[in-house]
């Protein structure tokens, strides 16, 4: 059995705030937590204990929040936008190496598989 909120399904013995961090790009821990007290869910909730108005308001709160494909296409363009003006960042991108001032002697190889290609998939 599954929990469907905002499209994804969760498990239902899942707490909610795991639920929600695991499930939803772009909601993390805090922001789960943040969620249940603004709708009034107890914190030690399980998936299957929402009720439907809950998770309705659940549903509500997060189509307010950037989150899934809106953010990773965000994300795609503020690197294209780095990429296009030129930026130090930008620069890096293009070629794939580590962006924030890693070195690239020894171990850059998250950052030649990241910076590769695009990002998110849309």
């Amino acid at each position: 059995m599954a929990v469907v909120v905002y499209g994804k399904a969760i498990k239902h013995n899942f707490p909610v705030r795991i639920g929600l961090a695991k499930t939803i790009f772009g909601i993390g821990y805090s922001t789960a937590s943040k969620l249940m007290s603004k709708i009034g869910i107890y914190p030690n909730c399980r998936m299957n204990q929402l009720t439907e108005p809950q998770i309705m308001e659940l549903n509500k709160e997060i189509s307010l929040l950037t989150v899934e494909g809106h953010l990773k296409q965000k994300i795609n363009n503020d690197i294209k936008l780095k990429k296009d003006i030129g930026s130090y960042a930008g620069s890096r991108h293009a070629l794939g190496f580590p962006v924030r001032g890693q070195g690239t002697r020894n171990n850059a190889s998250t950052a030649r598989k990241l910076n590769k290609v695009e990002r998110f998939k849309l």
